[in-house]
């Protein structure tokens, strides 16, 4: 079974409460999304780091429940 979006952005809101998180169905099937995830936090990390803290957010979804998401991530500006 699919992940919701809503899903999706309460798990990444969970683990980084300050977050902006914006979660698009790219194909309207429930399974192929695209986050953009902006936060304080990812200040001074590298952009494979704050993918990875996205990632950690989903606790081991990603490949399984949920099958693909195109991340962005940055600070705010």
């Amino acid at each position: 079974m699919p992940m919701a979006a809503t899903e999706i952005e309460a798990m990444i809101k969970t683990a980084l409460p300050d977050a902006l998180v914006e979660i698009t169905d790219l194909a309207g099937d429930g399974d192929h999304y695209a986050a953009r995830v902006v936060s304080e936090r990812f200040r001074g990390m590298p952009r494979v780091r704050q993918h990875q803290r996205v990632y950690e957010a989903l606790g081991g979804r990603m490949g399984g429940v949920l099958h693909a998401l195109q991340l962005t991530t940055a600070t705010p500006e």
